[in-house]
């Protein structure tokens, strides 16, 4: 069970698309981590201004980036009893970033929003890339793993 958010400070063309783009790439890197619980989390796709001031709020840097993530809580335990649900917790994607990005590594808009949601999961799923090398690491491998799987690339 994925929720969607879509922030009001954007508007997507193609808004449907970049919906099921999300969908599949979050459900393939649940599938990817062995993840069988039924999962819970909020995507919302906003501009850089948002996510700028979630970056400066939240994380002490005082400017846009591509993707943030909010985890639940610390070990997968957060549920949701209605639903039965592992609740993950939020992604924040950057539509204006991911349109730069897109552009600058050859790679279509979907690509890149799926690339996003990937390395938003993988967070959330308590992998972080700032502990230290061998984390980073572990973590872009996974990444690098089901970007292929989705795209047959890396």
């Amino acid at each position: 069970m994925i929720c969607f958010g879509f922030s009001d400070q954007t508007e997507l063309k193609n808004g449907k698309e970049f919906k099921k783009a999300i969908k599949k790439a979050a459900e393939t890197a649940l599938k990817f981590e062995n993840e069988t619980r039924k999962a819970e989390l909020s995507v919302t796709v906003c501009n850089d201004g948002y996510i700028r001031e979630l970056n400066r709020d939240y994380r002490g840097k005082d400017k846009a980036t591509d993707v943030l993530s909010f985890p639940a809580s610390d070990d997968l335990d957060e549920i949701n009893y209605d639903t039965g649900a592992v609740i993950l917790g939020d992604i924040v994607i950057s539509i204006d970033t991911a349109e730069r990005q897109a552009k600058e590594y050859g790679n279509t808009l979907e690509r890149e929003i799926s690339f996003l949601t990937v390395h938003g999961m993988l967070h959330l799923l308590g992998f972080d890339h700032e502990i230290s090398e061998d984390e980073e690491k572990i973590m872009f491998s996974e990444q690098k793993a089901i970007i292929k799987e989705l795209y047959g690339e890396e």
